[in-house]
């Protein structure tokens, strides 16, 4: 098992959602975050004053898959979030020692 973890533009939640369900991926957790890479920060100009965002907001998924669909779901994120341009965020593969149903007790693969 795998945990992918995609940091994307929140306005690609929907088209990746929607990719990622073709694939069979039935469940996700989605958080707001906020960070920069190399797209560093900008400067936004409130009520005459300019000032810098150092931080951008980004949407943050986190995936647990079994290993076999791992290159689909990290195709899929790619194309459905890639827009070609600075800050299209990055994606995460790790290792999912284990994952339990708490309702059932259910564990390993079944329980995702």
């Amino acid at each position: 098992m795998k945990l992918v973890t995609a940091v994307i533009k929140p306005f690609k939640l929907d088209a990746v959602r929607e990719a990622l369900a073709q694939h069979g991926v039935n469940g996700m957790t989605v958080t707001e975050v906020k960070g920069f890479g190399r797209q560093k920060g900008h400067t936004e100009l409130y009520r005459g004053a300019e000032y810098v965002v150092d931080f951008i907001p980004k949407v943050r998924i986190d995936i647990g898959i079994e290993d076999d669909v791992l290159d689909a779901v990290i195709e899929s994120i790619t194309t459905s979030a890639g827009t070609g341009k600075i800050g299209d965020g990055k994606i995460f593969v790790s290792e999912l020692i284990q994952a339990v149903r708490i309702r059932t007790g259910e564990d390993g693969p079944v329980a995702l």
